[in-house]
């Protein structure tokens, strides 16, 4: 496969991960929607660091990977708490939890 190949699929997923996170209302929906959007990141960084034949883009990859670990953490922590409060994991609802 061709690198454009992987971009025109990383371009898909991102749409696919933004569509998400604009029509969906479960917490856990928008944040698997981020997930694929900061994954789709990762493809493009990959596959526009093999079109040049150097590592920045693998590297950059590896960086972007690390903060939707930690990203993981907090946004789990934060539905968690939501879902306590709530006992719903609705974005609508999270809104109510403002002093």
């Amino acid at each position: 496969m061709s690198p454009e190949n992987y971009l025109y699929l990383a371009a898909l997923l991102f749409t696919l991960g933004a569509t998400g996170v604009l029509l969906r209302r479960n917490a856990i929906v928008v944040f698997m929607s981020i997930e694929l959007m900061l994954n789709a990141a990762n493809l493009a960084l990959v596959a526009f660091s093999r079109m040049h034949g150097n590592l920045d883009g693998q590297i950059m990859a590896f960086f972007v990977m690390v903060v939707a670990a930690a990203e993981v953490v907090v946004g789990l922590a934060i539905i968690v708490m939501v879902y306590r409060a709530r006992h719903s994991a609705s974005v609508d609802d999270a809104s109510l939890m403002k002093l």
